[in-house]
């Protein structure tokens, strides 16, 4: 006779799906919020939405950027929506005078580098941030640098800086060997280019010339022949 053993300590899938604590733990619970402030790509101020718990418990309700839905809170719908628009306002009035303030600024940051001009590292968007936050006195979050990948060379490049949806501004920044002037530097590169351009132009009205004497000469040469064809006379 055979037998089938059985571990009692193995719990059956019916012991599972009737353990509701145990259910509980694998579905995602949301709850729903009233939100005090606008919260960038999640609601604007006043708006009533249903959001993670875990969301809600650990970030929203403890930086007070919403509260839960009750009866009280909703009631505030209104008066919070009108308080939204303002300090939006508000904000976009701040942004547009950093904008102002900041827009054409040329930072410089010194790196170590080799003789090739690469450098041992990156200048990151962070990197340029703090600066920025530095001249300013005011704080920039990195994440509003619009840097696609870090930059690796010396050199001037030119940084946007998105601060609003609505305000962006340029930053130049001055990349340079440590130890090094960042305005001779500068200078250097602009003379360079200033000869490369002079010697360009030479060469090009040089070739000009030559093309000029090169068809005058092919005139010439035809205005013999024509002269010298017995036929005309």
């Amino acid at each position: 006779m055979m037998m089938t053993l059985q571990n009692s300590q193995s719990p059956t899938l019916a012991m599972i799906y009737s353990n509701p604590q145990k259910n509980r733990k694998n579905q995602e619970t949301f709850m729903e919020v009233v939100f005090l402030t606008d919260v960038e790509g999640v609601a604007q101020g006043g708006e009533v939405k249903e959001v993670r718990n875990g969301f809600a418990r650990n970030y929203l309700i403890p930086q007070q950027l919403a509260a839960p839905a009750t009866h009280n809170n909703l009631q505030r719908i209104k008066k919070l929506t009108e308080q939204a628009k303002v300090d939006r306002l508000k904000i976009l009035q701040d942004m547009k005078e950093l904008a102002s303030a900041i827009d054409g600024t040329e930072i410089t940051i010194p790196v170590r580098a080799g003789a090739n001009g690469r450098l041992y590292g990156s200048v990151t968007g962070t990197m340029i941030a703090d600066q920025v936050s530095e001249i300013t006195g005011r704080t920039l979050e990195r994440r509003l640098v619009q840097l696609d990948d870090p930059i690796r060379d010396l050199g001037t490049f030119e940084v946007p800086v998105r601060l609003h949806p609505e305000v962006s501004a340029n930053i130049s920044v001055i990349v340079h060997a440590d130890g090094e002037d960042p305005i001779s530097e500068l200078e250097e590169d602009e003379i360079s280019e200033s000869i490369t351009d002079a010697e360009n132009d030479e060469i090009s009205e040089s070739i000009t010339d030559a093309e000029e004497t090169t068809e005058q000469i092919v005139a010439d040469s035809d205005s013999n022949i024509e002269t010298d064809d017995p036929k005309i006379s």
